[in-house]
């Protein structure tokens, strides 16, 4: 709960615009190695939705599995595919794709009518009792996250996907969130919560 007012606290102080830095235009040509998994838009099955999401986290997780294939894995975000994908990327090349993949509308999601009270209650309000946060803390109440803090877009997001980043913070097989926050949250999580959240997620836009 530390780590997580701080953050809040940092955000409130910020009152200058954050301008990208990435070209679209050229991103779009850069990114053709990428599209042969996530397709033109950046939403095909099996990966994660790139579409509409921030460009500095999406530049700050190329960078990760950079670092995580630089120092065999002590640092970063270990993916053997993701890394091999982005260590020939200049910091430029990182800006322009993930401001191309930024710039495309993220396409809506559904959620299943009997997850929606429970994901709600979680995602709003956390769980005091377990020391659970909430999700809109950093996430926002629509799961837009926030781009200068580099919290992600999770709102549309696959299920699967969700699933499976909740399941590697909790093993802390993913370790590359600030100050460790998702790590902390993840570790209170059962299989039962993860299974609500990321069933929720997709149906909040």
């Amino acid at each position: 709960m530390k780590k997580l007012t701080l953050v809040l606290i940092l955000l409130a102080g910020v009152a200058s615009p954050v301008w990208a830095k990435g070209d679209a235009v050229a991103g779009e040509q850069k990114a053709a190695s990428c599209k042969a998994c996530h397709n033109n838009q950046g939403e095909a099955l099996g990966y994660p939705k790139l579409e509409g999401q921030h460009a500095g986290y999406l530049v700050k997780q190329l960078k990760d599995f950079q670092a995580a294939m630089k120092s065999g894995g002590a640092e970063g975000r270990n993916n053997a595919i993701m890394g091999g994908m982005a260590m020939p990327l200049t910091e430029q090349d990182m800006e322009d794709i993930s401001a191309y993949f930024a710039a495309q509308p993220m396409s809506p999601n559904t959620t299943a009518p009997e997850y929606v009270e429970a994901g709600q209650k979680l995602f709003m309000g956390g769980d005091i009792e377990r020391g659970i946060a909430a999700c809109t803390a950093c996430h926002g109440p629509r799961g837009v996250g926030h781009s200068l803090a580099r919290f992600p877009r999770i709102s549309s997001q696959y299920a699967t996907y969700i699933k499976n980043q909740l399941e590697a913070f909790r093993s802390g097989e993913r370790a590359n969130d600030l100050n460790g926050m998702m790590r902390d949250v993840a570790a209170k999580l059962s299989d039962k919560d993860i299974e609500i959240l990321s069933q929720y997620l997709g149906g909040l836009h």
